[in-house]
C-alpha cells in the first residue's frame, strides 16, 4: 500500500481500490523518490523567524522583556509539498494550464493517487495562482531537482541504460512568448494607452487623450496593411507617433514639477514609450539597444532559425540535451540575448553533467547540426561530432551521427504536448522556469511510455521469483504426499479424506 493513513475512514473510498495498480501512472507512483524529493527542496520553503516588539515589564524582579502579541501572517495551512510538486509533473506531461490541472485532479483518482492521497477527494487541491507562488519559490535550482528525478527514476528501474548517458544530441530551438505580434501600429496604440494610464495614476492632467482617434488609427493601419497600401499605411503610423510623442513629452514636461518619487515610478513608462517611438522611426534596430517587441514582456527578441513557414519568432532561444538512443531529455536551458547555438554548448553540457551526477555518469560524446562548429575548445572532456568533421570521424560516429535528427521530434513534441510553444510565465526568470518544466513533463510521459512498452524490471523479477516459489512448494507437497501416506492404515486414510 503506497499511501498509508494513520486511521480507517470508513465513508470514504480508497484510492487504491479505486483504480487499477498496474496503470502505468500507479506504477511511476511507487518508483518516484518522493522523500528525496521532498527532502531536496524543503530547505526553499524555510519560514522566516519574526520577532515582535520587545516591551518592558515590571515584576518583583524587576524589569523584563515581554513579546507583544501581534496578528499571524501565516495564513492558511500548507498544501502538502508533495501534491505540489505532482501538480507541476502532471501539467507539463498532460498539456494543462494551471486552472486545468486542479480542475482535472479533483477528478481523476488515479491523479490523486501519484500525488499521496490515499483517499479519493472530490474537490480542488488548491487555488490556481498557488501554483505560480510555488514555481517562484522553487527557482531554477527546484525546477532542475524536479528533472534531474526524472532521469534517476529512468536508470534506477532499468527503463534505459546507464551507457546510454554518455552519447548526447545538442540543439536549439526558439520558446515563443505570449504576446500579440508586434506591428508598429499596435506598439504605438499601446504605448498610447500605458502613457494615459500612468498619466492618472500620477494624478497628472493630460490636456487630450487621443482615445477616439489613437483606435481610428489602429484599425486604418490594419485596414492598409491588408490591402497592400503602404503608403497609407505608413501615413498612419507616422500619425501615431505623432500622438506619442506628444503625450510622453507633456508627461515629462508636468512630472518635472513634481516630487522626486513620481518621476521615478513614471521613468520605465516613458523610457518604453520613447524606445517605442525611436524605433519605429527606423526599420533597423537602434544602436542604443534592441528592439522592443511587447510593453509587458521587453525581454522578448525576434530570432530568425531559417523556417520557410515562419521567418521570425518571438521568445527566447533554449537548448536541449537528449540521449542519443531513447530519446530522454537531460538537459534545457534558455539562453537570452539570442546568442550563437555553439556560444551555448557549454553551459548545456555542464547543465546536463549536474542533472546526471546522482548517476556517476557524463556525457563522452556529444552530437550536434553545423550550428555548434568551432566551439571544441570549450568542451574540451567532450567529443564534438557534426557533420562538418565527417572525415575525422570513426566509421561507428558516422553511423551514430544519422540518429541526431531524432531531437527533432523531441522538440516538437515539446512545443505540442508539453506547452513549449507558448510561455505565459513572467520574465526571464519565468522563460527559464518554464523551459526546465517542459522537459519535466516529457520525461514523466517518457517514463509512462517505457512503462507500457517494456514493464518495469523489478516487477518482472518479482513475478519470476513467485512463481518459482509456487512451483517450488508444489514439489515439496507432491513429495512429501506419499511419505505421508506410506504408513498409514486404509481406515486413517479414509477418516483423513473425510
Amino acid at each position: 500500500m503506497f499511501a498509508c493513513p494513520a486511521t480507517e475512514d470508513f465513508f470514504r473510498a480508497r484510492l487504491d481500490q479505486m483504480i487499477d495498480l498496474r496503470h502505468p501512472l500507479a506504477v511511476l507512483t511507487s518508483r518516484m523518490p518522493w522523500q528525496e524529493l521532498e527532502a531536496r527542496l524543503s530547505h526553499l520553503f524555510m519560514r522566516k523567524a519574526r520577532a515582535g516588539v520587545a516591551m518592558p515589564d515590571l515584576d518583583l524582579f524587576g524589569e523584563s522583556p515581554v513579546r507583544a502579541a501581534r496578528a499571524s501572517n501565516a495564513g492558511r495551512p500548507r498544501v502538502p509539498l508533495r501534491v505540489m510538486i505532482a501538480l507541476l509533473y502532471l501539467k507539463h506531461a498532460f498539456n494543462e494550464s494551471d486552472e486545468g490541472v486542479v480542475e482535472r485532479w479533483g477528478e481523476t483518482p488515479t491523479w490523486q493517487f501519484f500525488s499521496g492521497r490515499a483517499y479519493f477527494e472530490h474537490r480542488r487541491p488548491c487555488d490556481a495562482t498557488t501554483l505560480v507562488k510555488f514555481r517562484r519559490l522553487l527557482g531554477e535550482e527546484g525546477v532542475e531537482e524536479l528533472l534531474a528525478q526524472t532521469i534517476n527514476v529512468a536508470v534506477g528501474t532499468g527503463l534505459i541504460k546507464p551507457q546510454e548517458l554518455k552519447r548526447v544530441v545538442v540543439d536549439t530551438t526558439v520558446q515563443p512568448k505570449a504576446v500579440a505580434h508586434p506591428t508598429d501600429s499596435r506598439l504605438l496604440e499601446t504605448a498610447r494607452t500605458k502613457l494615459v494610464q500612468a498619466a492618472k495614476q500620477a494624478g497628472i492632467a493630460l490636456k487630450q487623450t487621443f482615445a477616439k482617434e489613437g483606435k481610428d488609427l489602429s484599425r486604418k493601419a490594419g485596414r492598409y496593411a491588408h490591402a497592400r497600401q503602404f503608403a497609407r499605411m505608413r501615413r498612419v503610423i507616422k500619425r501615431q507617433r505623432t500622438i506619442v510623442a506628444r503625450l510622453q513629452r507633456e508627461i515629462e514636461r508636468k512630472a518635472a514639477r513634481l516630487g522626486q518619487a513620481i518621476r521615478e515610478a513614471l521613468g520605465e513608462t516613458l523610457n518604453k514609450a520613447v524606445r517605442i517611438v525611436a524605433q519605429t522611426a527606423n526599420r533597423k534596430a537602434t544602436e542604443e539597444g534592441r528592439k522592443l517587441y511587447a510593453w509587458h514582456a521587453p525581454e522578448v527578441e525576434c530570432i530568425n532559425k531559417g523556417k520557410a513557414r515562419c521567418p521570425y519568432e518571438f521568445g527566447v532561444k533554449v537548448g536541449i540535451v537528449s540521449t542519443l538512443k531513447h530519446s530522454l531529455i537531460l538537459g534545457a536551458r534558455a539562453f537570452h540575448g539570442n546568442p550563437y547555438d555553439g556560444h551555448t554548448l557549454q553551459a548545456q553540457i555542464e547543465q546536463a553533467t549536474i542533472l546526471m551526477q546522482d548517476t556517476g555518469i557524463k556525457p563522452s560524446t556529444a552530437f550536434a547540426d553545423l550550428g555548434y562548429r568551432g566551439v571544441e575548445a570549450d568542451i574540451a572532456d567532450v567529443r564534438l561530432a557534426h557533420r562538418g568533421k565527417i572525415k575525422r570521424l570513426t566509421h561507428e560516429e558516422r553511423k551514430l551521427l544519422k540518429r541526431r535528427q531524432a531531437i527533432e521530434p523531441v522538440i516538437g513534441h515539446l512545443k505540442q504536448d508539453h506547452r513549449m510553444d507558448r510561455c505565459h510565465l513572467k520574465g526571464e526568470q519565468g522563460d527559464r522556469l518554464h523551459a526546465v518544466l517542459c522537459a519535466a513533463g516529457y520525461n514523466i510521459r517518457w517514463l509512462l511510455r517505457m512503462i507500457t512498452k517494456k514493464g518495469v524490471p523489478f516487477l518482472r523479477r518479482a513475478f519470476l521469483r513467485l512463481i518459482a516459489a509456487v512451483r517450488l512448494i508444489g514439489r515439496w507437497l507432491a513429495q512429501r504426499r506419499p511419505t505421508e501416506t506410506s504408513g498409514a492404515n486404509p481406515a486413517q486414510l479414509r477418516l483423513r479424506a473425510a
